[in-house]
């Protein structure tokens, strides 16, 4: 057996080959990148094959060309790699064979490698969230040029018919003629990002009902094709995640925790290095299902939560008991159970929440 350590960058792929017995093959190659064949050719002596490689941009290609190979291709976790993030003597040899190594030593956190389907959809959710962005950065824009005469409109109402009679009415007089054209301009771009945006929502609306896990996240008052689509592109399958617990800490829900001799354990605030799109979809999810769902359980939940923490704590823990619902729904097949005071626990969802 082999393992080859990979050092990926976008021009070049650095690879250093270790037998099984820890010894060096022979010094470390540089490939360039967008080159299969001579890439498959230098690899081809040496099997079976492990390939260990980074998380990085290039990480799809690599996947895609060793696995096609018969390659046995394991993706570490490039945040978690601490000897080589802060190794004093750092260059892409020495990076690709400490790789190798430490696969042999079993010391690589692993990732698991989204198939391509999956890397499609979240490049279209990712997609839609950038218009999204850029559009709410024009928004800002036009506020700003409001505040610099004084005037202040509801972030929700610019773009509404309202707001944007009140704009012509009463702040359009006051701006200057170079604010009027700043203000013309992002009204241009944002009527152009809507309908850019309009597009991918209805793609997004044809691609969810086509996957199964995503109808059943769809059964969940407040997840609609968007959220069902970006939580399959995040999370399927299911069985990457042993329990409840394990998604949970997937999403950053679960609050850091830290225990040092007799000391008890001691609880602090969620932690920031997470998977930021399933916590953020799952926090806005909880806001749209107490609003759709005022009497399902999740939303009791969430009114005692608020009542007794704030409803900033709230949100995340009623986000918390939403992961582990939709763990069991995804696990079990079931629907959303929409009866109140059921709980996450529900008859069918007892044995894998447990």
């Amino acid at each position: 057996m082999f393992v080859a350590g990979i050092d990926a960058h976008t021009r070049y792929v650095v690879i250093a080959l270790v037998s099984k017995a820890g010894e060096l093959i022979h010094r470390p190659m540089r490939i360039p990148m967008g080159n299969p064949e001579r890439l498959l050719a230098a690899l081809a002596p040496y099997r079976p094959l492990e390939a260990v490689v980074e998380t990085s941009s290039s990480w799809p290609w690599l996947h895609d060309v060793l696995t096609a190979a018969g390659i046995a291709f394991v993706l570490a976790h490039a945040r978690k790699l601490r000897a080589i993030a802060e190794a004093n003597y750092k260059r892409d040899e020495i990076d690709a064979e400490l790789l190798a190594r430490m696969r042999l030593a079993g010391l690589i956190p692993s990732v698991y490698p989204t198939p391509p389907a999956q890397r499609e959809w979240a490049t279209l959710i990712r997609h839609r969230a950038e218009l999204v962005g850029q559009r709410t950065r024009l928004c800002n824009r036009i506020h700003a040029q409001l505040h610099l005469v004084g005037l202040h409109l509801a972030r929700g109402r610019l773009l509404t018919r309202s707001g944007q009679q009140w704009l012509r009415t009463v702040a359009w007089p006051m701006l200057s003629g170079e604010a009027r054209r700043v203000v013309r301009t992002h009204f241009r771009l944002i009527a152009h990002l809507t309908r850019l945006r309009q597009a991918l929502d209805r793609r997004i609306a044809r691609t969810a009902p086509t996957l199964p896990a995503a109808q059943l996240l769809q059964t969940v008052p407040g997840i609609g094709p968007y959220r069902a689509l970006l939580l399959c592109a995040e999370c399927v399958p299911i069985h990457r995640f042993a329990t409840p617990g394990h998604l949970v800490s997937y999403a950053g829900l679960a609050p850091r925790s830290s225990k040092s001799g007799q000391r008890p354990v001691r609880t602090g605030p969620i932690p920031a290095g997470a998977n930021r799109w399933v916590r953020g979809t799952l926090v806005r999810a909880v806001v749209q299902h107490v609003r759709h769902a005022p009497e399902s359980w999740l939303t009791h939940y969430y009114g005692q939560q608020k009542a007794r923490l704030g409803w900033p704590v709230a949100r995340i823990a009623t986000a918390r008991k939403l992961a582990r619902a939709l763990h069991a729904m995804l696990t079990t097949g079931t629907t959303w159970q929409r009866e109140p005071g059921r709980g996450e626990l529900h008859m069918t969802h007892a044995a894998p929440t447990a």
